[in-house]
């Protein structure tokens, strides 16, 4: 696979990524404001990180902080068949 393509590959998972958090936060009645408070980042990181037009990297860290806040299993937010 060429970086380029790579590249493209991993976008698409970054913006599933960030429609299964913002489904997860939605479903747990979250505002971006509240999950961002606890995950103690700003609203508009957490907004990147969901936005669709956004293609933002997430550190293992916070990927598991955002489970954790959520409260369901960090695989969850890494399944891009089922939810989003």
């Amino acid at each position: 696979m060429s970086k380029h393509a790579e590249a493209t590959h991993n976008d698409k998972r970054y913006i599933e990524l960030g429609y299964n958090i913002s489904y997860y936060r939605k479903h747990k009645g979250y505002t971006q404001e509240q999950l961002a408070e606890k995950l103690d980042i700003s609203r508009q990181h957490l907004g990147a990180v969901e936005a669709p037009n956004i293609v933002r990297s997430v550190s293992l860290d916070l990927l598991f902080n955002i489970a954790d806040a959520l409260e369901v299993d960090v695989r969850e937010l890494l399944d891009f068949h089922g939810n989003a």
